[in-house]
């Protein structure tokens, strides 16, 4: 791979990718993209500024020989069509401008959140349906660009089309990032120290997993240089139930329905006391638990670091006010 051009290049596991790909020997040069490039120098990277929504993308992709697409938009969650014209029709113009540019290979950044429901006491492999959650706007996007992915596959079969579906993604200095999207300026630091959560909630259904930034980057490295295609489940062990939760944060579990969870979070973002909407949670509980064992064999893929490693990495870095020098992870 010569040139690789990264879009959304500056988020959370845009700049790990930049820094592995920075270290890959067959990697010649990255296209860094972004609505608003850093000032931040990488090793091959050179930053361009453009708008998936309305820029013309097809400069920036001719000549390339890899296009990797992660941007995408959380906030403003209470305007769920501006986040549509990003996340849909934008992925549908970065979609045509590939074509149009004649580029070879695409990986794409899909989430376990593009899942249709499905169990919690067993894990289902790369082929469980990809209907989303109908609750969720975030799940409803990924599901309609897994479709736009279909029909681009069919239209265009000489490109290679990879598709990453990750678990929950953290990282020490994605923390600013996370509280302003999913925690908001009133979340208590004092809250994210050792032991200084005293309950996890025991809701039905609450095992999810998740993945250090790295080891997403490590996956997307490997998916961009190596013959891969279709597919890729991305999540580290264990999976992260109420006990494991409790365990790793010196709290104790606590029963709490599922009604009474969804209506505080559905009033407490109502009153823009908090920026997640009750949608979160719906797919939380109901995305299946992911078999990685495809990424492992045909990738090689292996983390680095443990599910439990990574929240308390977050943790540290929210207790910290953690960032870095790019607009979306920086503090404002």
């Amino acid at each position: 791979m010569r040139r690789v051009v990264v879009i959304g290049a500056t988020g959370n596991v845009g700049t790990s990718l930049i820094a592995a790909l920075g270290a890959e020997d067959s990697v010649e040069e990255i296209i860094g993209v972004a609505r608003r490039p850093p000032a931040l120098a990488q090793p091959k990277t050179s930053w361009r500024s453009a708008n998936i929504e309305t820029s013309d993308l097809l400069p920036l992709l001719r000549g390339a020989d890899c296009v990797v697409h992660l941007a995408w938009k959380i906030q403003p969650s209470h305007d769920v069509e501006a986040l549509r014209r990003t996340n849909v029709d934008g992925s549908e113009r970065v979609l045509q401008a590939v074509a149009a540019a004649g580029v070879s290979n695409l990986v794409y950044a899909s989430s376990v959140g593009a899942y249709s429901p499905g169990p919690k006491d067993r894990a289902v492999d790369e082929s469980w349906p990809t209907d989303g959650t109908a609750t969720s706007f975030y799940a409803r996007h990924k599901a309609e660009v897994e479709r736009l992915l279909d029909r681009f596959e069919q239209e265009e079969p000489h490109v290679r089309v990879v598709r990453l579906r990750p678990g929950l993604i953290f990282q020490r200095r994605s923390a600013t990032e996370q509280q302003r999207y999913f925690l908001g300026s009133l979340f208590p630091r004092l809250l994210a120290r050792p032991r200084a959560i005293p309950i996890v909630p025991d809701l039905p259904r609450l095992r999810f997993q998740a993945v250090h930034a790295a080891d997403v980057a490590e996956a997307y490295r490997l998916a961009i240089v190596d013959d891969a295609r279709g597919a890729y489940n991305i999540a580290a062990d264990p999976v992260l139930d109420p006990k494991e939760l409790a365990r790793a944060l010196g709290a104790r579990p606590v029963p709490v329905p599922k009604s009474l969870a969804r209506a505080g979070m559905s009033l407490t973002w109502r009153l823009r006391l908090q920026p997640t909407p009750p949608g979160w949670l719906d797919m939380a509980l109901s995305v299946p638990l992911m078999d990685t064992t495809r990424a492992r064999y045909e990738l090689g893929w292996q983390p680095r670091r443990s599910s439990v490693d990574a929240i308390l990495e977050l943790l540290s870095g929210l207790r910290e006010g953690a960032d870095a020098p790019t607009p979306p992870l920086q503090r404002v």
